[in-house]
């Protein structure tokens, strides 16, 4: 009878030790996040909100896409929402690339870069412009590994600045429409076909993409880099992990690309959970939600809300899902709770410093 009651405690502490070690879909509130790739582009606030009632902040990211005027009014929206919400709210800028062949531009870039700091960013974005819009004025298409962006590139790993990185596409986006892996992406290049390079065979392609960003990466060996989106290696974690084991100063963020996860768990769950184990120090939850104040308030917040959720349950459950990202069926990848703590909090203030 006692060897009986010994081993029922036994197992009682080892289900509470188990339970112990992995969140449930109830405690999404209760857990401190960051979503460290959004957009927002208003002071109303109602993304801000959400974030605070959901336990998330934010890292907000100006992009380059558009004239230089829009990086300038968008700088002074992320600059007013960081005052209004010191402690939901950081952000990145980026920079315009008027005058790039103009003597002075470099430093005119590291100039704004310094204003942009002391008015409270703690990162800078370059966009997928560079690599697939960009022309000099000789109509050659500015690469990202291009020698006139090399002061620039190592005034910021010399201070110690991240720069984020969407440079390329999916790798869908160099495919017909029909044989995309992901429904998002189908719905994004039908509605972009200025950005489907699959319709544009002259412009450079995906492996070109990424061989530019890897020389650039080459040439500052000690710059922070976030590759934003999985940095375009979203088809295959193995390619992911390829480049985070080449460039050991460098991490990615998810976001928009939880499609491309959910279709590899479809395939192979253990390869895609193998890999968020090993690299639980590499990789940020984001987004990649934009709010520009012109939605109905209330349908935005729950469809935020709604993806925060979604993608808790994904990574915190074993659950069997179903996503309109993709066709079919697939489980969830039910993380230790100290990777989920790394990926949904720890890594962001890691990886970019000033995170307060």
């Amino acid at each position: 009878m006692k060897t009986y009651y010994l081993l029922l405690i036994c197992l009682s502490a080892l289900l509470i030790s188990c339970t112990q070690n992995y969140y449930k879909i109830e405690d999404f509130q209760a857990v401190e996040k960051i979503d460290a790739h959004v957009h927002i582009y208003t002071e109303k606030g109602a993304g801000i909100e959400q974030a605070q009632n959901d336990n998330f902040k934010l890292f907000t990211i100006n992009t380059n896409a558009g004239k230089c005027e829009k990086i300038d009014r968008l700088h002074s929206i992320c600059k007013n929402v960081k005052q209004q919400f010191p402690q939901t709210i950081e952000f990145a800028t980026t920079f315009c690339l008027d005058g790039f062949e103009e003597p002075g531009w470099a430093e005119n870039t590291i100039a704004w870069i310094d204003s942009c700091r002391n008015d409270g960013a703690i990162a800078v974005k370059v966009w997928k412009n560079i690599g697939m819009v960009f022309r000099d004025t000789d109509n050659n298409l500015v690469m990202i590994d291009d020698s006139r962006f090399d002061p620039v590139f190592k005034y910021l790993a010399e201070v110690g600045i991240p720069l984020i990185g969407h440079l390329g596409e999916p790798k869908n986006c160099w495919l017909p429409l029909e044989d995309m892996t992901t429904n998002n992406d189908r719905s994004y290049f039908s509605s972009h076909p200025e950005y489907h390079m699959y319709l544009h065979p002259e412009m450079p392609s995906y492996e070109e993409q990424m061989a530019a960003r890897d020389r650039m990466l080459e040439k500052n060996p000690i710059l922070i880099f976030i590759g934003c989106h999985l940095a375009s290696l979203e088809w295959d974690v193995e390619e992911i992990a390829n480049f985070l084991d080449r460039f050991p100063n460098s991490a990615v963020d998810m976001a928009a690309r939880m499609g491309q996860l959910f279709f590899q768990t479809k395939d192979n769950r253990e390869k895609v959970r193998d890999f968020f184990i090993k690299y639980q120090d590499r990789i940020l939850y984001g987004t990649d939600i934009i709010d520009n104040g012109d939605s109905n308030t209330e349908g935005f917040q729950n469809r935020i809300h709604i993806t925060w959720l979604n993608d808790w349950e994904y990574l915190v459950t074993d659950n069997l899902k179903t996503s309109d990202l993709i066709e079919g069926e697939f489980q969830g990848l039910k993380l230790p709770k100290k990777v989920v703590d790394k990926i949904y909090f720890e890594n962001t203030k890691k990886w970019y410093k000033g995170f307060d």
